[in-house]
């Protein structure tokens, strides 16, 4: 377990609900990887993430499908891409640290909704 923090450092990670509009391979990375494209709803808008989600998500089950994602992170150059937003998931527990399983949510919520 890591150290514990107080809620005033959690209350800081902006948490948002978005729906993924467009999926690629990420051919340039060095992990295999997605380029994942989120519309966060009208105040934040579409933004884009580079996700090591291979294992257990093809193309098809992200597509059109609602994500957690973190917004308020500094953006992080991969390579020739520009990742935006983290996609928040679960990693399976093998010794694979590739293994992440995307959170979403079970019902329809609106985009750009506030995870607390």
């Amino acid at each position: 377990m890591k150290e514990q923090i107080d809620y005033s450092d959690f209350d800081k990670i902006d948490m948002r609900i978005g729906r993924v509009v467009r999926v690629e391979d990420f051919v340039e990375a060095i992990k295999p990887a997605y380029k994942v494209w989120v519309d966060l709803g009208p105040e934040i808008g579409v933004k884009q993430s580079s996700a090591q989600i291979l294992k257990h998500q093809s193309k098809e089950d992200l597509l059109n499908k609602l994500v957690v994602c973190v917004v308020n992170f500094p953006p992080k150059q991969i390579g020739p891409f520009r990742s935006e937003v983290l996609i928040i998931g679960a990693h399976d527990g093998t010794e694979d640290p590739g293994n992440w399983i995307v959170i979403r949510p079970i019902k329809e919520v609106p985009l750009g909704g506030i995870i607390k």
